[in-house]
């Protein structure tokens, strides 16, 4: 069964601050690549494209313009896209109600529960816990012992 990944998990390959949260999201990726285990959300390459051109602490950000449309352009090659239906909406806005999940993040969930994927992969959800359908795993929590920051997505 496929899963599906959150944006976090795709900044954090270029983002060279926490390298153990670099390597296992690299990791994930190619892994996801390799098998056809993960699809990506249409949300997702917006909210990726809007993070990593975002300047860092006042100084540059992850990955330049057209560095990000390379990015974004490898990303529509190696992985399924889904894209958003009246439905998705729908679902998103009874679990943000159900779940009390921000809108991107309910918007997010909802992409796998309608398409029937079982495993969310981020960093943003609780860990483990099984929201409708979908069960959200972070890559990271056993890699990295340190509070999280996260990037919103």
């Amino acid at each position: 069964m496929a899963a599906l990944v959150d944006t976090n998990i795709l900044v954090y390959r270029f983002d060279p601050r926490v390298p153990v949260k670099q390597e296992r999201a690299t990791d994930l990726l190619r892994q996801g690549a390799a098998d056809g285990s993960l699809v990506l959300a249409h949300q997702v390459l917006i909210e990726f494209m809007s993070v990593v051109r975002r300047p860092i602490d006042g100084g540059a950000s992850l990955l330049s313009e057209e560095d990000a449309h390379r990015e974004v352009e490898d990303l529509l090659m190696q992985f399924p896209v889904i894209y958003p239906t009246e439905n998705t909406v729908r679902t998103a806005v009874r679990g943000a109600a159900l779940y009390k999940l921000s809108w991107f993040d309910a918007h997010l969930w909802a992409y796998a529960d309608e398409r029937g994927l079982d495993t969310l992969w981020s960093e943003d959800f609780e860990d483990g816990r099984l929201y409708g359908r979908v069960r959200v795993r972070n890559p990271f929590r056993l890699a990295v012992h340190e509070p999280e920051s996260g990037y919103g997505g």
